[in-house]
C-alpha cells in the first residue's frame, strides 16, 4: 500500500499549516542554538571548537553518502510502497554503518594530517553519528511526506534540546572539546528514539523484487550534487586547519556557524514544506510558478532583514553573545554573511531542481559551479582568514545568478521573476544596513544595548521609508503579510490572477 493522500484542505491548507507549525518550530530552535552559542562560548576556548570543526569538515562528507539523496527521493516520489520504504531504509542505514567503520579506520590519518594525536579518539566518537542518522532518515521522511510536521517539529525540538543539555553540563564540569562530541552523539540519538515511537511506521525485511532503480537513480545524481557542493563549503575549514591552525579556525568557524544559524533554521525548514508542495504542482506550470516566486520572497526578506542587522550590529551582538574573547570574528562574520544573503537568493533554485526531478542538470551545474567556489577559497587563503571569508562570499555572488542561468535551460520556472525577487531586496536591505550602520557609528561601543537598540530601530525605519517610496518593494512585503489570504485563495483552486499574485 502506498502513501495516504495529504490532508484535507487540499496542499494548500497542508502548506499553511506546515509552514506555521515549522517556522514555530524553528523559533524555537533557533532559540536553543543561541543558548548554546551564548553559554558554551563562555565554557570553552575557540580552540576547541577549532579541533571538533578539524575533524568534521573532513569526515561531514560522510553524510552526503549517508542519505545518498533517498530522503529526498522517497518525498518528490509520486508514491511509495511499504516495500519500497522498508528498502530505502536498510539501504541508508547499510551505508551509514559502513561509513562510521570507514571513518574509525581513517581517524589515524585525520590525527596526521592536522599533526593532533586528540583527534583519533574524537573521530572515533563522532562515527557513531552516521550509523544513527543512517536509521533516522527513512523515519524523518516518511514524516515529511505525509505533511506530518507538529511529530516531525517536536522531535527536532526536543532532541536539539537534550544535547544541548548534555553538552552544557560537561562542559561546566571542565570537558572541553568532549562536551561538544557529546552534544551531537546525544542529539541524533535521542531523535532516533522519539522517531521510532512517533512514526506510524517501521522497517520489515529486504524485498528483492521491488523497483528501486528510480530512487537509487534519483538519489545517485543528488549525492555528486551535494558531494560538490560541500567540497565548496568546507575547503574553507580544511585550509584554514592545515595552514593557520586551530586558533584562526576555532574563530572562523564560530563566524561561519553564527551565519548559518538564522540560515538553517529557515532554510531547512522552507525546503522541508516546500519540496513536497512543489513535487506535487511541478505539472501545474502557473500554480508551481506562484508558489515558488512567494516562497523566495518571503525566505529572502525574512533572512535579509535578520542580516541586515546583525551585520550592522555585529560588533554588539558578538560582544554580547560571545564575549570579548571572539571580538577578532567580527570582520570574518561580516563578510560571510555577505556569503549567506546570495546563497539565500538562490535557494529556491535549488527547490525547482529538485521538485522537477531535475537532479542529473542539477549535477551538471555542481560539475561547473562548486570547482570555482574552491579555487576562490583556496586563493583566499593568502590573504588569511579574512581572505578565504571574502572567497566564499565572491563564489556565493557567483554561484547566484550563474544557478539561475543553469534552470531556465532546462525547465521553464520564472527565473527572471526569480532574479528581480533577489535584486529588489539585496537593494532594499544594503540601504537599510548602512542606515542601521551609519545610526550607531558615535555611539560609544562599549554601550552594547544602546546600541542593539538605536540601530533595531533605524533599520525598521530604513524598511519602512523604502517601502514607501519603492511600490514593488511595498507589494512584496504588503504580500507577506498578507500570506493567509494567499493559501486560502490558493486551497480555493485556480492559479491566482496577475494582479493578485505575491509576484
Amino acid at each position: 500500500m502506498g502513501d495516504q493522500a495529504p490532508p484535507r484542505g487540499g496542499l494548500a491548507a497542508a502548506g499553511a499549516s506546515g509552514a506555521i507549525t515549522t517556522f514555530g518550530g524553528q523559533l524555537l530552535r533557533i532559540a536553543i542554538q543561541l543558548t548554546g552559542v551564548v553559554v558554551l562560548a563562555r565554557l570553552l576556548d575557540p580552540k576547541d571548537y577549532g579541533l571538533i570543526a578539524m575533524v568534521t569538515a573532513i569526515i561531514g562528507v560522510g553524510e552526503v553518502f549517508r542519505d545518498f539523496g533517498l530522503s529526498s527521493a522517497a518525498i518528490q516520489a509520486k508514491s511509495v510502497s511499504r516495500e519500497q520504504k522498508s528498502n530505502l531504509f536498510w539501504i541508508n542505514t547499510s551505508i551509514g554503518l559502513a561509513l562510521a567503520l570507514i571513518v574509525c579506520a581513517a581517524s589515524g590519518g585525520i590525527a596526521a594530517l592536522y599533526d593532533d594525536e586528540r583527534l583519533v579518539l574524537v573521530s572515533l566518537a563522532l562515527s557513531s553519528t552516521f550509523l544513527l542518522n543512517g536509521i533516522i532518515t527513512q523515519f524523518r521522511a516518511d514524516l515529511t511526506r505525509k505533511l506530518q510536521f507538529v511529530r516531525l517539529t517536536s522531535v527536532e525540538v526536543a532532541s536539539q534540546l537534550i544535547g544541548l543539555a548534555a553538552g552544557i553540563v560537561l562542559a561546566a564540569l571542565g570537558a572541553g572539546y568532549w562536551a561538544l562530541v557529546a552534544q551531537q552523539v546525544v542529539h541524533h540519538l535521542v531523535q532516533l528514539v522519539i522517531l521510532v515511537i512517533v512514526t506510524d511506521w517501521f522497517p520489515a525485511g529486504i524485498y528483492r523484487r521491488v523497483e528501486m532503480k528510480p530512487f537509487l537513480g534519483f538519489g545517485a545524481n543528488i549525492v555528486g550534487a551535494q558531494l560538490l557542493g560541500y567540497a565548496s563549503r568546507n575547503a574553507d575549514s580544511v585550509v584554514i586547519g592545515a595552514t593557520l591552525g586551530a586558533g584562526p579556525l576555532g574563530l572562523y568557524n564560530r563566524a561561519f556557524q553564527l551565519m548559518l544559524l538564522p540560515l538553517n533554521q529557515l532554510n531547512a525548514p522552507s525546503t522541508r514544506v516546500a519540496l513536497p508542495i512543489l513535487s506535487r504542482l511541478q505539472e501545474d506550470r502557473d500554480r508551481f510558478a506562484s508558489f515558488i516566486i512567494f516562497g523566495q520572497s518571503v525566505m529572502l526578506n525574512v533572512v535579509c532583514f535578520v542580516f541586515a542587522f546583525v551585520g550592522a550590529q555585529a560588533y554588539a551582538i558578538i560582544a554580547i553573545a560571545l564575549g570579548d574573547q571572539w571580538l577578532a570574528s567580527v570582520p570574518i562574520f561580516q563578510i560571510l554573511l555577505v556569503a549567506g544573503l546570495f546563497q539565500t537568493a538562490g535557494y529556491a533554485t535549488y527547490w525547482a531542481f529538485l521538485a522537477k526531478g531535475l537532479t542529473r542538470s542539477n549535477l551538471h551545474y555542481a560539475l561547473v559551479s562548486r570547482p570555482i567556489m574552491v579555487v576562490l577559497v583556496v586563493v583566499g587563503v593568502i590573504w588569511g582568514v579574512n581572505g578565504v571569508a571574502a572567497g566564499y562570499a565572491l563564489g556565493s555572488l557567483l554561484l547566484w545568478p550563474l544557478g539561475l542561468w543553469w534552470i531556465g535551460r532546462v525547465s521553464d520556472v520564472p527565473v527572471a521573476a526569480m532574479f528581480w525577487n533577489g535584486m529588489r531586496a539585496l537593494i532594499a536591505y544594503s540601504v537599510a544596513t548602512a542606515a542601521s550602520y551609519l545610526s550607531t557609528y558615535f555611539i560609544d561601543p562599549d554601550e552594547l544595548v544602546l546600541r542593539l537598540a538605536v540601530g533595531f530601530t533605524a533599520l525598521v525605519a530604513a524598511v519602512a521609508l523604502i517601502a514607501l517610496i519603492w511600490p514593488r518593494f511595498r507589494r512584496d512585503l504588503v504580500a507577506i503579510a498578507g500570506a493567509r489570504r494567499y493559501l486560502r485563495r490558493e486551497r480555493s483552486g485556480g492559479a491566482p490572477t496577475p494582479e493578485d499574485s505575491p509576484e
